[in-house]
């Protein structure tokens, strides 16, 4: 069943990531930033918050915790790897269907990444 706990348990600290990333992308969109650096400011945000929440809880070990500079390191990496895929969506769908457009496609973008990410993270980070 653990499968099912980290995954039940990374969806929750997902959606709360979602949150303060869109947030943080709406607001600053809004303000007059370009999407590019909306994306990456509002990913940072949750990234941080994520990570501390999924090693602490989510991929905890028998210590209770699965933290530490080695896979800090390895979650930038993915990190910024799903954060390219996640800007250039954006960016395209900002195109194609303007900034409101992008607003609304942002948690759907996110959404469909979090799942592959659930799995890499798994795997790759907190191991």
């Amino acid at each position: 069943m653990p499968l099912l706990r980290q995954g039940s348990q990374f969806v929750a600290i997902g959606l709360l990531q979602l949150a303060i990333d869109w947030a943080v992308f709406v607001a600053t969109t809004a303000a007059g930033l370009p999407a590019t650096p909306a994306n990456l400011l509002g990913r940072v945000s949750g990234a941080m918050f994520g990570f501390w929440l999924n090693g602490r809880y989510t991929f905890a070990g028998e210590d209770g915790s699965r933290l530490g500079w080695e896979r800090f390191v390895r979650f930038w990496l993915l990190w910024g790897a799903m954060t390219a895929l996640s800007t250039v969506l954006l960016v395209a769908v900002e195109d194609g269907l303007g900034l409101r457009g992008a607003w609304l496609a942002k948690p759907v973008v996110e959404a469909g990444l979090a799942a592959a990410n659930f799995f890499l993270m798994r795997r790759l980070v907190y191991r």
